[in-house]
């Protein structure tokens, strides 16, 4: 692979591109200032105004959230795996029927594997811009988002309807649904029922990993984060490893699956059979499989990053191992 298509293979940070009407929430106050970028794959967003990095999924989605401060996600829900880790910033993550089942704060680089199946959401509760990176489970992250009833109606007030078919329409453009379309149901009480309401003390220690904990386990090799034997025991269609200067392979290497490189912190040296270029914190790196490549951090100080595979497990519901 030459050094060109390999770039094509790479989304910088600096030259993520937002969409600030992706969801049905965007325009309500208090949610109307969030960003979402999708860097692999099309993710879940409704507005056809959202510009995808990278078409090609390798069994998930990769995408981002960018808030500033006092800027909310509201609660929803996903039939996959929505997984998330801090880039920059302090957030609060909350879930429940109305968001007050339970919650946690996560620093930055902390990871939260979101169990499948209840609503959640998000805010940034830091003093600077925010951005969250996200794993969505799944070629087409389970159809879409499952929005709590209170969202839709709260929208429709300022403006936004959602169709049937997952599109947004916006009548201050003068837009209505088409012919044929009908709006999003909302979620009725039987249904709502379905959705567990985990506390605080069910959800923490079994689905959050913090950043120095990972840390002090990628001392002499690759902490493993989420899969079977990780420290978050799950099998969502992929795995997630994490790794600092202490825990890289000492040469090249290859792997018959796809891998998804994601910098947390630091600038790395990623070479291949074919060239060699560097990256840094926010960036993702698309490598296909058997590629051989290697990566080592290109300066002194911090360098860690997350490191995704896919598997042959079905992306679906939560699995409580």
């Amino acid at each position: 692979m030459t050094p060109g298509e390999m770039e094509k293979r790479i989304v910088r940070y600096g030259e993520l591109k937002p969409c600030k009407t992706a969801f049905i929430d965007a325009h309500t106050p208090g949610s109307d200032r969030k960003e979402n970028f999708t860097i692999i794959g099309a993710g879940v967003s409704e507005s056809p105004d959202q510009h995808v990095h990278i078409r090609e999924t390798p069994g998930f989605n990769i995408g981002a959230a960018g808030q500033p401060p006092k800027c909310r996600n509201s609660l929803h829900s996903h039939r996959t795996a929505e997984v998330f880790f801090v880039l920059r910033g302090r957030w609060r993550f909350f879930w429940g029927r109305w968001g007050d089942a339970g919650e946690v704060v996560l620093e930055e680089g902390d990871i939260f594997n979101i169990p499948t199946g209840i609503f959640r959401g998000f805010e940034n509760i830091g003093t600077d811009y925010g951005m969250i990176m996200a794993i969505l489970g799944g070629n087409d992250s389970g159809g879409g988002v499952i929005w709590a009833p209170q969202v839709l109606s709260d929208a429709k007030e300022h403006g936004l309807l959602l169709g049937e078919n997952g599109t947004l329409y916006d009548s201050g453009k003068g837009q209505t649904l088409p012919e044929g379309v009908r709006p999003m149901p909302a979620l009725d009480d039987d249904a709502l029922k379905t959705f567990p309401e985990f506390t605080t003390a069910e959800v923490v220690p079994r689905f959050v990993a913090r950043y120095l904990d990972m840390v002090a386990l990628s001392d002499r090799q690759p902490a493993r984060v989420i899969g079977p034997d990780g420290m978050l025991k799950d099998r969502p269609g992929f795995e997630v490893d994490f790794l600092t200067r202490g825990s890289i392979p000492d040469d090249f290497y290859v792997t018959d699956r796809h891998e998804i490189v994601m910098v947390v912190r630091g600038h790395w040296h990623f070479g291949w059979d074919g060239g060699e270029t560097a990256l840094a914190a926010g960036d993702t790196c698309a490598v296909p499989p058997d590629i051989k490549r290697r990566l080592a951090p290109s300066m002194s100080g911090e360098a860690s990053l997350f490191r995704v595979r896919n598997t042959g497990d079905p992306a679906g519901s939560t699995d409580w191992l």
